[in-house]
């Protein structure tokens, strides 16, 4: 298992959100802006913050840090390191076993996260055939794009998608979300995508927007 930190609500834990942090960072890189929420009471949510697995990633030369998954350039022309996104996902399967087994159905559980964990939420809940309560990916992509086809387990008409992306972001293009948004539509599944007028990271206006879309499909 995974080290994680929780942000729980003082009383009884009706739905899950396991929210994946970006490359580099950990669990924490999110708690003050879930808590700052207040939605873990308010809507008697636990946040799950799990810490990445620390690897080797060739893309900053091989230094040693938090990620999810190897990257291997930023322009994906060396392909995609497939094995470490499936090492990712089945992080993310026990996560979500964990919270079932602690009393929380899995159309309780939202998957969310940024960047690197955005990647992997979205990966693993296309390929999740039970219900969940959505995804939420924040300034990432779709990985593994060509076997989405063949690997797809989600219904298209249960699953509820949010992307949000900055048209400046240096990162991860803006027009790779949006390809990765594309291609998701294209398999039948609908995809709430803002944009907003920022780099690689989070706006105050996407942060109300974002508090305001939880507390509408999670309350």
């Amino acid at each position: 298992m995974l080290e994680l930190i929780e942000v729980k609500p003082k009383g009884e834990v009706k739905r899950s959100v396991i929210w994946l942090h970006g490359l580099g960072a950990d669990g924490y890189d999110f708690e003050p802006m879930i808590e700052a929420w207040g939605l873990a009471d308010e809507l008697g949510v636990r946040f799950v913050l799990p810490h990445a697995p620390r690897r080797p990633v060739t893309v900053n030369g091989g230094m040693v840090m938090r990620a999810w998954y190897d990257i291997y350039d930023l322009d994906f022309a060396g392909g995609e390191d497939r094995r470490g996104l499936q090492e990712a996902e089945q992080h993310l399967l026990e996560l979500i076993r964990r919270e079932q087994q602690r009393g929380v159905e899995s159309s309780n559980i939202l998957l969310a996260g940024f960047s690197q964990g955005g990647a992997v939420a979205l990966h693993t809940a296309l390929r999740f055939q039970a219900q969940l309560a959505g995804v939420l990916v924040l300034s990432a992509y779709l990985p593994m794009a060509g076997v989405l086809d063949a690997e797809k387990r989600a219904d298209p008409a249960r699953l509820l998608i949010r992307m949000d992306h900055g048209d400046r972001d240096p990162v991860v293009p803006f027009t790779l979300a949006e390809r990765s948004r594309q291609l998701i539509e294209a398999q039948g599944y609908r995809v709430e995508f803002h944009r907003y007028p920022m780099e690689h990271g989070l706006c105050p206006p996407q942060i109300q927007s974002l508090r305001n879309w939880l507390t509408e499909h999670l309350g």
